[in-house]
């Protein structure tokens, strides 16, 4: 199998994808397919250790992945335009907390130059 970019991924399964467009139908099966998910991460399922795809954590990501993708088509929702405007905004908050973390540090450090020790 080829490889694919999320954007890659997300337009294939567009394509490919013949179930009734229903948001509901989507969600729940994202919803069963991170029970199975989460079902495989209990069991260690791994598909080096069993030589089948079935029943894996490879599967079952695979198949969380593929429903989130087609909630997103559903929504119309470019997920790589997502992915990039959630990055910058966990960029900017850590950098405010950051800030307000040396800004902390630095008015906790002033206010111990004027102590002593009695």
């Amino acid at each position: 199998m080829e490889s694919y970019s999320l954007k890659e991924l997300q337009a294939y399964i567009h394509q490919n994808d013949s179930r009734p467009k229903n948001k509901q139908a989507y969600f729940l099966k994202l919803v069963e397919e991170v029970g199975e998910l989460s079902e495989a991460i209990r069991k260690g399922s791994r598909l080096a250790e069993t030589g089948s795809i079935k029943g894996t954590i490879e599967e079952e990501l695979y198949d969380v992945l593929y429903y989130v993708l087609a909630l997103a088509n559903f929504y119309e929702i470019d997920m790589e335009e997502a992915m990039q405007l959630k990055e910058d905004f966990i960029k900017q908050k850590n950098a405010k907390r950051k800030l307000a973390q040396e800004q902390q540090r630095n008015e906790d450090s002033s206010g111990m130059d004027g102590e002593t020790n009695e």
